[in-house]
């Protein structure tokens, strides 16, 4: 039985056992004890009665008749009655049955009071043991309660307590993982409110500069539509930074579902290029697609298209004019790659572990457009999907950024 499993049950059950054992000893020696005081007494009782008759002369031989005979009476029984000794006489008149009787029950009371005292120092050992598991327990789970988990349960047993314990374990871990996780959100969410609002502060005061500047000269067509224009690109750019805000908030937080398919990698990259072919031309720089089209990957198409468009977006940033961007793909047994290289400015060495933090710009691109979400929302669009994205730089001379996608068969 799963009871038995529990270490102080196992004990307490050995010593069940062990004290039926001696309760039997003990009620075998006493059984034998009392025929052995019945048999001293009643030969006492006999030597009494032999020492009185033959005071009386009695012979000997009538004596031992009398002493060995079985057989009763009625003149006999007669004769005890008129004694006064028959079933109906008190103990106290019948001497040698009353000192049996008063040893009997002397040592019944005493064995059954040792016996008792013996099951009761079992039963409240038992019992104050596992009142001090209870209490220790009890303690724990009050911790819980109160979100201290410093302390655990006792799980170095085996048994239905310990059992119900380690339930008790996994649903405080469950709890504990929550908390942590509900405090990351709480923490997430807030800096990210914090990044947006400092973010937003340089375009807005722009725009209360550019509005104010409208104002005070209405009637000059030109400064008005020179700085109608500035305002338009201050707005897309709140647009931009809200929205990508948004989309890796929404990727952090586990909000976004990637729908994962077989794609073809040249409609990702011809997708994700799409909207950047015009501002390539309009820049003198050169978009170069290469790779075969029959080649796969496993992926959500609209998301990863986004990505691949970032990072495209990023090298447009930092190349000069008549740079050149090139997206390449190749296949291995365990891998499918996408590349994006540039001959561009390049990442210098200490920026090269910073470029996917949010924000982050870099001392020698603060004259280079852009945000500092790109990357960022390209690493978790790609790590969402469980691919991977790594860079390679060398600082004036480009970039490749390399995303990788494990081959399923």
């Amino acid at each position: 039985m799963s009871i038995f499993r529990d270490r102080q049950v196992k004990f307490f059950s050995l010593f069940i056992v062990l004290y039926i054992t001696l309760l039997f000893g003990v009620s075998a020696w006493f059984c034998q004890a009392q025929i052995a005081a019945s048999k001293s007494i009643y030969l006492e009782h006999d030597r009494a009665v032999v020492s009185a008759l033959l005071e009386q002369g009695v012979s000997k031989e009538v004596i031992a008749n009398a002493i060995f005979s079985t057989d009763v009476s009625t003149v006999g029984i007669d004769f005890l009655n008129s004694l006064g000794i028959n079933q109906n006489t008190q103990n106290d008149f019948l001497p040698h049955f009353s000192q049996f009787q008063h040893h009997f029950w002397l040592m019944a009371l005493g064995l059954c009071l040792c016996m008792a005292i013996i099951l009761g120092i079992g039963i409240v050992s038992f019992l104050q043991i596992r009142k001090k598991l209870y209490q220790q327990a009890e303690v724990i789970i009050e911790n819980y309660i109160n979100n201290d988990y410093s302390r655990h349960l006792p799980q170095d047993s085996e048994g239905e307590i310990f059992h119900l314990f380690g339930l008790v374990e996994r649903l405080a871990t469950m709890l504990q993982a929550q908390k942590e996780t509900e405090h990351k959100t709480k923490e997430f969410l807030k800096s990210t409110i914090s990044d947006i609002s400092h973010q937003l502060k340089t375009p807005l005061a722009a725009l209360m500069m550019y509005e104010e500047i409208i104002e005070t000269e209405p009637d000059n067509a030109a400064t008005v539509k020179e700085f109608s224009a500035k305002i338009g690109n201050a707005l897309k750019r709140m647009e931009q930074l809200i929205l990508s805000m948004l989309k890796i908030t929404r990727l952090d937080t586990g909000n976004i579902l990637f729908e994962k398919k077989v794609c073809s990698v040249q409609e990702l990259v011809t997708n994700a290029i799409s909207e950047l072919t015009t501002r390539a031309t309009q820049e003198n720089k050169q978009l170069i697609v290469n790779g075969t089209s029959n080649q796969t990957v496993i992926c959500d198409m609209d998301w990863t298209s986004e990505a691949i468009g970032n990072l495209v977006k990023n090298a447009l940033d930092h190349t000069e004019t008549g740079g050149i961007i090139r997206i390449t793909w190749e296949h291995t047994p365990t891998m499918s790659r996408i590349l994006v290289s540039d001959n561009g400015s390049g990442i210098a060495p200490e920026d090269i572990h910073h470029i996917f933090k949010r924000f982050y710009r870099s001392k020698y691109s603060l004259n280079t457009p852009g945000i500092g979400l790109g990357l960022p929302l390209a690493k978790s669009i790609i790590e969402g999907q469980g691919g991977l994205i790594s860079v390679q730089s060398v600082l004036h001379e480009g970039t490749t950024f390399l995303i990788s996608f494990l081959t399923k068969s």
